[in-house]
């Protein structure tokens, strides 16, 4: 009599499981030197185009070409999955996304020799739509290969870690650049000191793309039933939930870019702010969210992600009023800030699991370009609106840039009234109850979440120089 044995698929299946568990791990890393490109480079783009005097509209539409060029990528980059493993096409957008900041290292150069000056603005804004396009050829790829590789059940608190962890590192690298950037320009070196964080931009994503290298990808079986035109999940948008989901988050951002990326101008031309407490007040809001974002993520594994949005959305129109109402640093770090980072952080987390929890593994490479789409012509429309604002509004009695605040407030409101209730849960949670939530999640989960974060904190050490 022959024994049936099913040794073989258990150590399958244990084999698979560690080398997913060790591919989380190297996510983890490999997002540490992605923010260090993050902190040291995206992040003092638009004051480096204040530096060489690029107009407000202008600036202002450097966040419409962003959301426009990089969804159309997405959109391309979508059906490479079908014919090439994902992680070929992260590893290619990955590294060619580090070499495109040579070219803002040139425009430094070329600026601080006086050379075509006035033209340097539209290089700016050439090769960040270039930028934006390289960088986001990965993104569905990378959507759905990490989606493979994080189980569903602690999804919400695994990306809150990984959260944890490259939002603190955030906020040490991009203060120490703003330290370093205000020493430089106090010495009449701001353009060097401009070319030496972009080169680090660039070094920080070489590094990140090593990790890439290394990293487990699970296979993936594509069929051409998985595939659906654009045009085809338009027309089914208003009838499933993550169609509506789609098109809720695509009006929000429309309305939020509208004011959004004035806020850079506002604090550095407006307000006469040193890059540090630029920064500052970048950062400090991001501080307050990574160290609450476990307890989003535990929220949203309990109670689910839909609850998550309606908790968080309604603080977001708020936020654009908030930075009218006081001139003084500390308010603008302490008051809106705040508010912005913990409401952003939950809803943000919640939108990306949300995605997960309502589109099949083997459809989201598609779904989430078509995704990306929408909201980036959402991105577009609204920050070319706040440019033509900026450019043509003229009122005595109001500075129109608080006018464009005010403005993008309202219309964050009326889209979060009117767009959450047609969203809807699609998997099994809790019964929600404010006091319950708040007594299991807020009072008794804190003592606990700090401790752990903390750890988490402590082992980022780790992370940078496991092998």
């Amino acid at each position: 009599m022959v024994k049936k044995t099913t040794k073989k698929p258990k150590q399958d299946s244990e084999r698979v499981k560690e080398l997913k568990h060790h591919a989380r791990r190297k996510s983890i890393q490999e997002g540490i030197f992605a923010t260090g490109q993050y902190s040291f480079g995206n992040t003092y783009l638009s004051p480096f185009a204040i530096a060489i005097n690029t107009s407000d509209a202008m600036i202002s539409l450097l966040g419409s070409i962003g959301g426009l060029f990089g969804p159309l990528s997405q959109m391309f980059s979508s059906r490479l999955i079908e014919k090439y493993p994902r992680k070929k096409i992260v590893l290619h957008s990955v590294f060619w996304e580090a070499i495109l900041w040579i070219p803002f290292i040139l425009i430094a150069i070329l600026y601080s020799s006086g050379v075509v000056v006035n033209l340097l603005p539209l290089f700016l804004m050439l090769f960040f739509a270039i930028n934006m396009v390289i960088a986001n050829i990965a993104g569905p790829a990378w959507f759905s290969w990490i989606g493979d590789i994080v189980d569903e059940e602690f999804r919400g608190r695994w990306f809150a870690k990984r959260n944890l962890i490259h939002g603190f590192i955030s906020i040490i690298l991009s203060l120490a650049a703003s330290f370093f950037l205000d020493f430089f320009k106090n010495q009449g070196w701001l353009m060097l000191g401009f070319m030496i964080l972009f080169a680090l931009a660039l070094v920080c994503r070489l590094l990140s793309w090593q990790f890439f290298k290394s990293q487990y990808e699970p296979k993936i079986k594509l069929k051409k039933a998985d595939y659906f035109s654009f045009w085809q999940f338009l027309e089914r948008a208003p009838k499933t939930n993550f169609g509506r989901f789609t098109i809720f988050r695509a009006v929000l951002a429309f309305a939020q870019t509208i004011g959004a990326p004035l806020f850079t101008v506002y604090l550095l031309r407006n307000l006469g702010f040193t890059y540090t407490i630029y920064i500052t007040i970048t950062v400090v809001g991001s501080f307050f969210s990574i160290v609450l974002i476990d307890l989003w993520g535990k929220f949203a594994d309990r109670y689910g992600n839909y609850k998550t949005m309606i908790v968080t959305a309604f603080f977001i129109p708020v936020v654009p009023i908030l930075w009218t109402l006081s001139s003084s640093p500390l308010y603008q770090i302490f008051i809106p800030s705040i508010i912005s980072g913990l409401a952003w952080a939950g809803f943000n987390l919640a939108s990306g699991n949300f995605i997960y929890d309502n589109v099949r593994p083997e459809k989201r490479g598609v779904a989430v370009s078509y995704y990306n789409m929408l909201v980036g012509l959402g991105t577009f429309l609204g920050a070319g609106l706040g440019a033509i604002l900026i450019a043509y509004l003229n009122t005595s009695w109001i500075e129109p840039i608080i006018l464009i605040f005010l403005i993008c407030a309202v219309a964050r409101m009326f889209v979060i009234i009117f767009g959450i209730p047609y969203l809807k849960e699609v998997r099994k949670t809790r019964e929600f109850s404010g006091k319950s939530a708040f007594k299991n999640i807020i009072v008794k989960g804190t003592k606990s979440t700090l401790l752990e974060e903390a750890h988490q904190i402590m082992s980022i050490k780790e992370y940078i120089f496991e092998k």
